[in-house]
């Protein structure tokens, strides 16, 4: 674990979504971070996608780069699978 330096501006905008969704500020900036990081990975999976890779990333033993890119090979059918292909 590391600090991350962030503008007042960007501070704010996480204390007001993490109390709206009732995350930490810490966990609403991972949040936000995992979905930005997925966005310019696979710029063309859309939101839905990227939570639901997230998801199964998670049922599969947790989130990380190599579990979600194996995740969307593994997907027979689906749409990220075209996007990808």
């Amino acid at each position: 674990m590391g600090i991350v330096k962030i503008s007042d501006q960007m501070h704010e905008n996480l204390r007001v979504a993490s109390n709206a969704l009732s995350r930490s500020i810490n966990a609403q900036a991972e949040h936000w971070m995992r979905i930005g990081m997925l966005a310019e990975l696979h710029p063309n999976l859309d939101h839905r996608e990227i939570c639901q890779l997230l998801i199964r990333a998670e049922r599969a033993g947790g989130f990380d780069l190599a579990t979600v890119t194996t995740s969307l090979a593994e997907q027979p059918g689906s749409l990220a699978r075209r996007r990808v292909q």
